[in-house]
């Protein structure tokens, strides 16, 4: 028996669902699949499927040609590095760094200073993600020489070895160790000392779903998503 158009086999209404691919970096894991909750909500023909890693990583599949709608990174030199691939980006949030040690501070690292003290195991991003550029950038500023363990791919990767106790300390974003609040403490980095990191977004060129995947960039920028950011603890843009 033919099923009438505009019905499915089950005899329920067929909807046009639209899947849209957003590249993120990884510090924006978890508001963003809270914000995915909110945003589905409000737009039943959408699904958001994310892919999540360091901003590098994210740039490297675009210019792969990696099926995708939207890209938001933690910096702005990333994003810059790829006019051409994508629409004119919007800074949808801020950040800041903090040092992410193991709960309780066993090592008593109270500053940035600390990370070179003698015997301290240290992590930090790559140079190449934003968040290692950032670490660089403050550690430069002070003239601190911090000689780290290992460098990470992204900076889930350096909270994570701080929270299963491979290293004493790493420089990650304030938001990142405020999703693990019972396994790190997070110690504050004065804004004098600090990098500012801004989140740009914006649609790919190569987008399947154009109209929908600009619709979702700029509701990154409504009320309602600024109220879901900040309420993970990023800054206004």
């Amino acid at each position: 028996m033919l099923t009438p158009l505009g019905a499915c086999a089950g005899g329920g209404s067929s909807t046009r669902r639209t899947e849209l691919t957003v590249l993120a970096a990884s510090s924006l894991t978890d508001v963003f699949e809270a914000a995915a909750a909110v945003y589905e909500k409000e737009h039943p023909g959408t699904k958001l499927t994310f892919s999540f890693a360091g901003s590098q990583e994210l740039a490297a599949q675009v210019e792969q040609g990696a099926p995708a709608d939207a890209l938001v990174t933690a910096d702005l030199k990333t994003m810059d590095g790829l006019r051409g691939e994508t629409g004119k980006p919007v800074v949808i949030a801020g950040n800041r760094l903090v040092i992410a040690t193991g709960e309780g501070n066993p090592k008593h690292i109270e500053n940035l200073r600390d990370l070179a003290a003698p015997g301290a195991k240290v992590v930090l991003a790559a140079a190449e993600v934003p968040v290692g550029r950032y670490s660089k950038q403050v550690l430069d500023a002070q003239r601190i020489d911090v000689d780290p363990v290992s460098l990470e791919p992204n900076v889930r990767a350096v909270l994570s070895k701080v929270e299963l106790g491979e290293a004493d300390a790493g420089i990650v974003y304030a938001t990142d160790a405020a999703t693990v609040p019972e396994k790190c403490d997070a110690v504050e980095i004065p804004d004098r000392e600090n990098a500012v990191a801004s989140y740009p977004a914006a649609t790919l060129r190569d987008s399947r779903h154009a109209d929908e995947a600009a619709g979702f960039v700029s509701w990154l920028k409504s009320p309602e998503a600024q109220k879901i950011l900040r309420g993970a603890g990023f800054r206004k843009p």
